[in-house]
């Protein structure tokens, strides 16, 4: 993403605000942008950082092809400072470093700009250190803090910058976002359902607990329409051994939702795309005998209140059970 647009895209009410700055010329010496992987703190970062910088700017975006524009794009910009953890954290060498070079003049206007990645793994000696650096700001300096976890940070640094939140991704926007991460076009459409959070989103891709309870919510609803006895059993052999936690089964019975929906979908509409269970024609065909849309709206709400019973502490197991035989009647 190389213009404000594009970012406004995904980030509405963050742009605007940082928009504002720059109509009204009042850019903050100091920025926090926090938000979950990929909701575009780095991007919305550069290209205020080109902005800064630029030598033909375009309104309030950069011409993305000044000689600035470009050496920002490949990290050589002589008065543009980037910090990030070295290990598991920012250590306070990596800021002394920082403080010395903004000593010097800059190379070639008297503007200066850092970004820290991971801001909230400054250890305390570097926060702190860092700390000074921002109680005494240069006119010309702008800082930019990258994080997921905003709250981790010393509320002293907090309170002298400008603290900017990214929201999660639309769901949309998710799915193509986890698609430019290498996920598979099926991947990507369950995991943008499940979750609006592309740090969860790339967990759970990545989980291979989550994998099992993928398999073992389809191999449920399949059993429906082939062993409807069985069901039962699958679920002591099978659903009780892997979700054991009640997180874990809420996590199970929102995947056995997605199911449902996808047979429900198929019945209103015969060209809908399944999110969860294996687009094959010949199963499909059988769920759709199988459920009517009265009895899938029955099993939807009969679903949702599980999920308000394991909420109200009722024991996990006796609520599953509870459930397979009612969807089996």
């Amino acid at each position: 993403m190389q213009t404000w647009e594009e970012i406004e895209k995904i980030q509405p009410v963050a742009t605007r605000t940082i928009m504002n700055s720059i109509h009204k010329n009042r850019i903050s010496h100091a920025y926090l942008f926090q938000g979950d992987r990929g909701t575009g703190k780095q991007e919305m970062a550069l290209i205020l950082a080109k902005y800064l910088f630029c030598q033909n700017r375009q309104g309030a975006d950069p011409c993305n092809n000044c000689i600035n524009c470009q050496r920002i794009d490949s990290g050589n910009h002589p008065d543009m400072h980037w910090i990030e953890p070295e290990g598991a954290s920012i250590k306070i060498e990596q800021v002394r470093n920082l403080q010395k070079e903004f000593t010097y003049s800059g190379m070639e206007s008297n503007r200066k700009v850092y970004i820290i990645k991971d801001a909230d793994t400054l250890t305390v000696n570097a926060a702190n250190r860092l700390l000074k650096f921002l109680e005494e700001p240069s006119v010309q300096t702008t800082a930019m803090m990258l994080t997921e976890n905003g709250h981790a940070m010393l509320s002293t640094i907090r309170s002298r910058c400008q603290i900017i939140d990214l929201q999660p991704l639309p769901p949309g926007v998710l799915q193509e976002r986890l698609q430019q991460e290498g996920l598979s076009e099926p991947d990507a459409k369950l995991l943008s359902t499940l979750t609006n959070s592309m740090t969860e989103a790339l967990e759970l891709a990545q989980d291979d607990w989550f994998a099992g309870a993928r398999k073992i919510v389809i191999q449920w609803v399949e059993m429906y329409t082939t062993q409807p006895e069985d069901i039962y059993t699958f679920v002591h052999q099978n659903w009780i051994p892997h979700f054991k936690d009640r997180e874990g089964h809420e996590r199970g019975l929102d995947l056995l939702i997605l199911g449902f929906k996808d047979i429900l979908n198929q019945h209103i509409y015969t060209d809908a795309n399944t999110i969860l269970l294996p687009n094959d024609p010949s199963k499909s065909e059988k769920r759709l005998i199988t459920f009517s849309q009265a009895q899938l709206l029955t099993i939807l709400h009969q679903i949702l209140m599980a999920k308000r019973n394991l909420k109200a502490n009722v024991q996990p197991t006796l609520v599953i059970e509870q459930l397979a035989l009612q969807i089996q009647r």
